[in-house]
């Protein structure tokens, strides 16, 4: 065995591996992803299944790089548009000290038809692109061997996820 394996990951007949954590319906790996306007995957992150989209965010969207021929790598979105799972004041402040306009719709609309600061239809415009994003996911549900995850280590399964996205940016640009 080399330094960078241990015993339990050679072990073919435990199931697991890194980052892979418990869920309603079984073991799982938390896809967290960062597309542009078009669906193009920009940032990746794997995580635990159990861990909240919440406490991911921040981590998701420092993986954003986006090179630009003979300027700096652009590393910030103008703007998020996220799902209720990430409605949370804490993320809404982080995102506008980084200068990223947040679109998070709330978690659930109070008893009263208006509240204070938070117009009912606030978010409909923005949040109706949100079918990218879930368009993309649905592109990388097509790769089996992503949707049933084989692979005990996560940098492998990592590759895969990568390989994915090459192939999703490829036919995009083909079409």
């Amino acid at each position: 065995m080399g330094p960078g394996l241990s015993g339990r990951e050679l072990c073919p007949g435990k199931k697991g591996g890194s980052e892979v954590g418990l869920t309603r319906k079984g073991k799982g790996t938390k896809w967290m992803l960062v597309t542009d306007g078009q669906g193009i995957p920009l940032g990746l992150l794997l995580a635990s299944a159990q861990r909240s989209e919440v406490r991911l965010a921040e981590s998701t969207l420092a993986t954003v790089r986006v090179p630009r021929p003979g300027r700096r790598a652009k590393t910030r979105p103008r703007q998020v548009v996220a799902d209720r799972g990430y409605d949370s004041r804490a993320l809404r402040q982080a995102l506008r000290r980084r200068g990223i306009r947040p679109c998070i719709p709330p978690r659930s609309y109070p008893s009263r038809k208006r509240q204070p600061g938070r117009p009912v239809g606030r978010y409909q415009h923005e949040y109706a692109r949100r079918w990218i994003v879930e368009r993309t996911f649905a592109w990388l549900g097509n790769y089996r061997r992503l949707l049933v995850r084989q692979e005990r280590l996560l940098g492998v399964y990592h590759g895969f996820m990568l390989l994915a996205f090459i192939l999703i940016c490829l036919r995009r640009i083909l079409e």
